[in-house]
């Protein structure tokens, strides 16, 4: 009873993955959509903001659990119908909604165990998950920040690793609001670009958001290295 109680998170969400496969779901998370029901969102945006910010943020973090790709079609489209920064800022508090479900599921499989195994064992096991709870914050958002780092792969190895919870979601939301602002700065682009023409060539029109883009890089590049230096200077003043 007990091993079906800690891999009962794992099962529903994994029938939650099924679902959206076996329903063709997942189809509908490309730009083909927004282009086709685009001014269908608008028009239900308009009449019913609230609901329509909730409704997405609801999704956005039920396909960020699911592990579904495409979530990205998401963000740009919240970025279409809300703009850069009401945009940013839901998809990513709801991006952190769904990266709490996974870090949930790994932790109620593995995670418990392991850290009481590590607690008994007082070796190396120990010395690393002790090492990962006083830095907890900056490791974290050093890799949320290099967007290069798979989202599920930190969402799973914070579960297994059974971190601790407050500082792994408060670095999630900072780190995650930068690129999330820049791909919903996008989004909110498109609406005026499709405004003038229905039917662009995507792959051409993502080559004129040269800017946001090498935004994105120096988030994946830049930016962790100067969260490490940060990191380096607070702890030689004693500040962390």
């Amino acid at each position: 009873m007990d091993r079906i109680k800690r891999f009962l998170p794992l099962i529903l969400l994994a029938g939650v993955v099924a679902l959206i496969f076996a329903m063709g779901w997942n189809r509908y998370l490309s730009l083909e959509t927004l282009r086709d029901h685009g001014q269908a969102f608008r028009d239900f945006t308009a009449q019913n903001y609230l609901v329509s910010l909730l409704i997405l943020m609801a999704v956005f973090a039920v396909l960020t659990a699911s592990v579904v790709p495409g979530v990205f079609f998401v963000t740009i489209t919240a970025g279409y119908l809300f703009g850069p920064w009401v945009g940013g800022l839901s998809t990513s508090l709801a991006a952190t909604a769904g990266a709490l479900i996974v870090y949930t599921v790994a932790r109620s499989a593995l995670g418990e165990a392991l850290r009481r195994k590590a607690a008994r064992d007082l070796g190396l096991m120990k010395k690393i998950c002790d090492a990962i709870d006083r830095d907890t914050f900056w490791y974290v958002l050093a890799s949320r920040l290099a967007v290069v780092v798979p989202f599920h792969m930190i969402n799973v190895a914070a579960g297994v690793m059974a971190v601790r919870l407050t500082p792994y979601t408060v670095a999630t939301v900072i780190g995650l609001l930068p690129a999330h602002i820049i791909y919903c700065w996008i989004g909110a682009r498109l609406n005026q670009l499709l405004a003038t023409n229905p039917d662009p060539d995507f792959q051409a029109l993502f080559g004129q958001f040269w800017a946001p883009m090498a935004g994105v890089f120096v988030l994946a590049v830049v930016l962790p290295f100067a969260m490490k230096g940060m990191q380096k200077f607070f702890r030689a003043r004693g500040l962390t």
